[in-house]
């Protein structure tokens, strides 16, 4: 199993980006979330990778931050969601807004994403709500009780980039001010962090 790629982004064509590890090519198919972020070609890039291997195809699948691939992972496990649909699901919406979305019971959200219907968005509601629980160690999920969703909103986005929750959850306490929206209270945040 390839687990982790480090090497030389040589090229980003989507859906699928080449990266150079010691002189070997790898082909990777990307969400677009992932591809915002990537560095310009000719650049180290480090990505989280899961290898779904078929009887005509290997394909590898990359992530730059580790909750995406546990989130991508979950998804494929969801009766008639295969690789390329689990990008498209995690290219349509960011996973804070994918969770928020499945907690919500959003369906009308979800089949905004090309590809989901009717039927496929309700059958990720029912089957990801249970999945989610097990990813909940590693997410800052958000809290429908919370008294600020601003601060919860940006919880989950800075722990989606990576950040450990403690360490987000500091810097959010440190940058907020009362009435701040989520999209100023994430850039202050990162600003913070840097």
């Amino acid at each position: 199993m390839i687990s982790r790629l480090e090497g030389i982004l040589l090229s980003k064509d989507l859906p699928t980006i080449l990266v150079n590890v010691n002189g070997v090519g790898y082909e990777v198919d990307i969400p677009m979330t992932t591809f915002y972020e990537l560095p310009e070609p000719g650049q180290r890039v480090v990505l989280h990778t899961h290898l779904a291997i078929r009887e005509d195809a290997h394909q590898l699948f990359g992530f730059l931050q580790e909750l995406d691939r546990r989130l991508f992972r979950e998804l494929i496990k969801v009766n008639g969601i295969g690789g390329r649909s689990a990008l498209a699901i995690l290219s349509g919406m960011n996973t804070p807004d994918f969770i928020q979305c499945i907690l919500q019971e959003n369906l009308a959200l979800l089949v905004k994403i090309p590809g989901i219907g009717k039927k496929t968005g309700e059958r990720l509601i029912i089957e990801m709500r249970d999945r989610l629980k097990s990813l909940q160690p590693h997410l800052a999920l958000p809290n429908k009780q919370g008294v600020n969703g601003a601060q919860d909103e940006a919880l989950a986005a800075l722990v989606s980039l990576g950040y450990r929750s403690q360490d987000a959850q500091k810097i959010i306490e440190k940058c907020y001010t009362n009435g701040m929206s989520a999209e100023d209270l994430i850039r202050n945040s990162l600003k913070n962090m840097m």
